[in-house]
């Protein structure tokens, strides 16, 4: 069966034109009922399908059966995997799925019934900066005459976050308190976070790893890759322009990073591929262990990300999320393949399971923006939502919602589902 065939159809009605999850996506995720036992399945419509029920039912096989058969409570022995398993469990679960299949309602549960986690345990977790145009705004407010340091396109720049603070959609963010000072202030102050941000990611999940001082070839880097997810990297720009220097990111990012819950497979995403744009006249080419012939025509990802805002103040008036943000991953400066390569060029190995950020990805134009420090220039000219509401940064009772949407021509749309968080007073 092509399992991008648009006109194919699920048994299920809620799949079938599902904004998200149609049967032409199938991403794969941890959840719990009840229960309260974690297990792997995989959306479809406003549905999961209990992999491990589809597996004691006789309805997996071979390399897809021993995949979900060594998941427990994480999907890291099947990223582990790689791509051979990815792709039969996806083949299999197409068709025990589609139409021309028999109904098992019995193997579904209600999305609204469940949770769901982290779909990986998370060993280590690094965060890009690979949005060109966020890191051009962000240092003309700080460099306006040097906007981007010398390396930046030489070399994807990125730092070491904190895996212990991943947490799924919906799960709320609790404003975060720690040393701040502004400029007209003689010393610092403790106290909660005044300038809350949020941040427009794609997350990257690591599949097959690599040994200690092995590294990966860009030819192979996208080998390396299980899945993507949409990701907020949460942060306190107060508390982060006293503390970065000299030695850069810490407490003002790693009190929490929300992530979508599924992990949207490479095979899933595979139509929607495209050319890494090319680098503007002047820009110096990739050095040779970041350059790859096919990476650069297929190995960027055409996705629409939206960001919205739904205020406190909104929703007690029964107002819709106001849009703060419309772009497209393919403002990112580096692929996901040239990020794992760099990540792993020094001999540092790489787990099944850990996580990347890309970095926030803006648009050139404003409307594309990434983030409130970029929208309201550090704050100086604040943001008027549609209800007359105004923002410098996030307040308590803001909630933040990312999304991102697949579409092309002669193929099925399909989504990440959203990635979701409250702010809720220190």
């Amino acid at each position: 069966m092509n399992t991008h065939d648009p006109a194919a159809r699920a048994w299920l009605p809620s799949a079938n034109g599902h904004a998200d999850f149609p049967l032409q996506n199938l991403p794969l995720g941890i959840f719990s009922t009840a229960d309260g036992k974690q297990r792997p399945g995989t959306a479809i419509g406003d549905s999961i399908l209990d992999l491990k029920a589809a597996l004691a039912a006789r309805l997996l096989t071979g390399e897809a059966a021993n995949a979900i058969e060594a998941c427990a409570e994480t999907l890291n022995p099947l990223f582990a995997l790689g791509a051979p398993a990815r792709q039969a469990l996806r083949t299999q679960l197409f068709a025990l799925l589609h139409e021309s299949s028999p109904a098992r309602a019995e193997l579904l549960h209600q999305t609204s019934a469940c949770t769901l986690h982290v779909p990986a345990a998370i060993g280590d977790y690094t965060d890009f900066y690979a949005g060109i145009h966020h890191a051009r705004n962000g240092g003309l407010l700080f460099r306006p005459d040097n906007p981007l340091m010398p390396n930046y396109k030489y070399v994807p720049v990125a730092y070491h976050g904190r895996a212990s603070s991943v947490r799924s959609s919906p799960t709320p963010l609790r404003r975060p308190q720690g040393q701040r000072k502004l400029p007209e202030e003689q010393a610092p102050t403790y106290g909660p976070c005044r300038n809350l941000d949020y941040e427009l990611e794609m997350g990257i999940w690591i599949g097959p790893g690599n040994q200690p001082g092995a590294p990966i070839p860009i030819a192979e880097a996208a080998h390396h890759i299980a899945g993507f997810c949409l990701l907020n990297d949460w942060s306190a720009r107060d508390i982060q322009s006293w503390e970065s220097q000299p030695l850069g990111p810490f407490l003002a990012k790693n009190f929490q990073t929300s992530i979508s819950p599924w992990v949207i497979t490479p095979e899933a995403l595979a139509p929607f591929r495209a050319a890494q744009p090319p680098r503007p006249n002047g820009d110096p080419a990739p050095l040779p262990h970041l350059f790859n012939t096919a990476d650069q025509a297929r190995g960027a990802l055409d996705l629409t990300l939206e960001v919205t805002i739904h205020t406190a103040q909104m929703r007690a008036n029964n107002q819709p999320p106001a849009r703060l943000s419309l772009g497209n991953a393919l403002h990112l400066y580096w692929t996901p393949a040239q990020m794992v390569a760099h990540h792993a060029s020094n001999g540092c190995d790489l787990h099944p399971g850990d996580l990347f950020g890309t970095g926030t990805i803006s648009s050139p134009e404003p409307t594309g923006w990434g983030a409130l420090m970029e929208i309201t220039r550090g704050g100086r000219e604040p943001l008027t939502l549609p209800n007359g509401e105004t923002r410098k940064f996030l307040e308590d009772g803001d909630e933040i919602t990312l999304h991102a949407r697949a579409q092309r021509p002669g193929h099925a749309s399909i989504g990440f589902g959203p990635c979701r968080g409250l702010v809720l007073p220190s």
